[in-house]
């Protein structure tokens, strides 16, 4: 039977139906209504809204451009998925990635400090600073009077093949020949200023010959000084060839000029430091004296390739060469020179070695076969007069 209303006609039963049906289908479209937890957002944010309009324009009231600001809605800090977790990872991510990298660059830190420990050392005690303020010290000006005492003790340091006079106050000395500084000549003893020019000339072309030249360094016949000296007479050229030919502790070349064995070692460094003076007087008449104190500084390494290890030798010099007129002199031949007295100290040169070279020490060999006697000495020490002071003693450096 149909259904009927209290004030309307009656509804069939299959129009019933057909009305039942179709509000089923729709149930699903049918508009929802909002869950009590969104509501309370969407009055709180609603309600932050409002406040923060009222407070901007407040504070601000219009834009610079005359327009109106317009504050930004607040955002839900995402209600249904929590806080920004994924912000957060990525984060601490970059966090433990920096960390990482850290460890990696203290762990390489720590591990050269324990191969170079004295990396560190040398910058606590200062010495890394001495360095920088000795390599950068100019050279020190012409030496024109003996010193009246050693130079200062500065702070001990190994030389280097970067670095070979490091740690020693050549290193403030002239570069070889730069270091031999003609003094200006004038008339003396009978002798013109040109014979005069001429000897001091040849006198620095002797000490660049004997103390400087790289072929002699490395052991080979000193040619040009032999040149120089005066040929006549039993002295000088003929005493220093026979040195040469068969060196012997009474006759030694090492007097006169500087040589190393270069089976032996080798010079670290094309530089030979130098420093000294040159004077000159009138002597007897028709002769000139010139007189010279130098000492001389080489850095060496072993001759084995490979070799980095580096020592110094230092020679000291004073002597004094004569050019005499050979119209007033007998047996002089013209533009020679003959040698005066003469005096030579060795520093870090073994000791009982008399074949003709210097065989420097290096801080790792044993100790030398004669062991050291007498004070020890130091060879920068340019105070000390050598004329009168050998006494033919191995004695012991200071410092090298």
């Amino acid at each position: 039977m149909g259904r009927q209303g209290d004030d309307g006609p009656g509804i069939s039963d299959a129009e019933w139906d057909r009305f039942r049906e179709e509000i089923e289908r729709q149930d699903g479209n049918a508009p929802k209504e909002p869950s009590a937890r969104a509501r309370m957002v969407t009055e709180r944010l609603r309600r932050e809204d409002e406040e923060r309009r009222r407070a901007e324009q407040g504070r601000f009231g219009r834009g610079r451009f005359g327009r109106a600001r317009t504050p930004q809605p607040a955002q839900p800090p995402g209600w249904r998925t929590g806080p920004a977790w994924q912000e957060a990872q990525g984060r601490g991510s970059g966090r433990r990635r920096l960390k990482a990298a850290g460890a990696i660059v203290l762990v390489a830190g720590l591990a050269l400090v324990a191969l170079r420990p004295e990396l560190v050392i040398d910058r606590i005690t200062g010495k890394t600073q001495a360095r920088e303020d000795a390599r950068n010290a100019p050279v020190l000006p012409v030496e024109s009077v003996r010193p009246t005492a050693a130079p200062a003790a500065g702070q001990p340091d190994r030389p280097t093949l970067k670095e070979p006079f490091r740690g020693s106050p050549a290193l403030q000395w002239a570069d070889g020949a730069a270091g031999i500084e003609v003094p200006p000549a004038t008339a003396a003893g009978g002798m013109s200023k040109e014979q005069v020019a001429q000897a001091l000339d040849q006198a620095k072309r002797f000490l660049v010959a004997a103390n400087l030249d790289p072929a002699v360094l490395r052991g080979e016949r000193p040619e040009a000084v032999l040149a120089l000296l005066e040929p006549q007479g039993e002295r000088d050229r003929r005493l220093l060839e026979k040195a040469l030919a068969r060196p012997t502790a009474e006759e030694d070349p090492l007097w006169l000029v500087s040589r190393f064995p270069a089976a032996e070692v080798r010079l670290a460094t094309d530089v030979v430091k130098t420093r000294g003076r040159m004077t000159f007087e009138a002597g007897r008449p028709g002769e000139v004296k010139v007189s010279l104190d130098y000492t001389f500084t080489y850095a060496l390494t072993k001759a084995a390739p490979g070799s980095e290890e580096v020592t110094r030798t230092i020679v000291r010099r004073q002597f004094e060469l004569y050019l005499r007129d050979p119209e007033r002199w007998q047996e002089t031949t013209k533009g020679t020179l003959q040698l005066g007295n003469s005096a030579h100290e060795y520093g870090n040169a073994r000791c009982g070695v008399h074949d003709g070279y210097l065989h420097p020490s290096f801080p790792t060999d044993g100790p030398d076969e004669v062991a050291p006697s007498g004070a020890p000495l130091d060879p920068y020490d340019r105070s000390r007069n050598l004329e009168g002071s050998e006494t033919g003693e191995c004695g012991e450096i200071t410092r090298f």
